[in-house]
């Protein structure tokens, strides 16, 4: 754990959005049980709004991926780190490691459990644990989390929560994902939109650039609904969140946004599973799998198509199904 002499503490979570917002309460902790300390924050620049306003961290700096070079280096170094916080732990975090010189601890990636589960369908879990408490469990026995959820902080400071004068007949749709088997179709998400609709509800379309394309096909399918997505401004997209009665969203990083601010999350999870720990953390949420099926999960990260051919992971979850699941959550959600 942490030594008394140690001041300058440096977090390593180079990416990913969601990774980044699964680190907050490992830092919110951190800082609560040594306040004198000095908290830093490296990662990824087109993930850093994650974390940029966190009070918790005295400064966030940003890395860049094409540059590897002498000038990066000498960024990471000038902070005057005297302990590194790994939670990467990967080849290039432990390279920045390496030549910081310092005292450090690092996570222990469940590698040989995935590998087991994904390859052979073999659980060697032992239970399924998030990524915060995995994460935590870097820092030593010693080292617990609050019991509060993932933080996300606006411009001015001020940390999102969901807003008093939300619109429960508000739904927010975030359709977009980085890989086909974690991506619910969009012929299914305007199923389930006109399902909705017709209960009354409005649907705002929620995204980042990489999902402008389908939130514009699925908005322009649904009577009424907003299409919402932006170019990557997590700011606005947050605040959309916070205002509405429910998100409906991938196994994404979206997913762990909308837990940020409050509003209860309907995940829907394709080829991934809740054992690798990317459950929506201490939020009001269901999490909507077949857990019928021998081939999943086929990956930890998900994969460009299914390699059985029939994606019965994701198409097995009929619109119907969602709904049902849905207004379940939006029935319980003040449990």
């Amino acid at each position: 754990m942490l030594s008394p002499d140690k001041s300058k503490i440096l977090i390593i979570r180079l990416s990913s959005l969601g990774d980044a917002l699964l680190t907050t309460p490992v830092i919110r902790s951190l800082k609560n049980k040594y306040p004198e300390k000095e908290f830093y924050f490296l990662v990824e620049d087109k993930f850093a709004d994650a974390v940029r306003y966190n009070p918790n961290l005295t400064e966030v700096v940003t890395y860049d991926k094409s540059d590897s070079g002498k000038n990066q280096l000498e960024k990471i170094k000038s902070i005057s780190a005297d302990f590194v916080i790994d939670l990467q732990n990967n080849i290039r975090s432990k390279n920045i490691v390496k030549c910081l010189k310092v005292p450090s601890l690092k996570f222990i990636k469940p590698t040989i459990e995935k590998f087991f589960l994904v390859k052979f369908k073999i659980n060697f879990y032992k239970k399924i644990l998030s990524i915060p408490e995995m994460y935590a469990s870097a820092l030593g026995k010693e080292f617990s989390l609050d019991q509060n959820g993932l933080d996300f902080y606006y411009e001015d400071g001020k940390k999102a929560v969901n807003a008093s004068a939300k619109d429960e007949k508000k739904i927010a749709f975030c359709p977009g994902s980085q890989h086909f088997t974690k991506q619910y179709p969009a012929e299914y998400f305007i199923k389930l939109g006109k399902k909705l609709t017709d209960d009354g509800y409005e649907i705002t379309l929620l995204g980042g650039k990489s999902d402008r394309e389908i939130c514009a096909e699925i908005s322009s399918a649904i009577r009424g609904s907003k299409d919402k997505s932006n170019d990557n401004n997590l700011f606005e997209l947050a605040r959309e969140m916070s205002r509405s009665g429910a998100v409906v969203c991938n196994d994404s990083g979206l997913m762990h946004l909308a837990a940020a601010v409050g509003t209860p999350v309907a995940a829907i999870f394709g080829s991934t599973v809740k054992e690798f720990g990317f459950f929506p953390y201490k939020a009001k949420s269901i999490v909507i799998e077949n857990e019928n099926l021998s081939c999943r999960p086929c990956s930890h990260i998900g994969k460009s198509k299914c390699k059985e051919g029939h994606f019965k992971c994701m198409l097995d979850l009929t619109p119907e199904i969602v709904y049902e699941k849905l207004n379940k959550l939006l029935e319980n959600k003040n449990d």
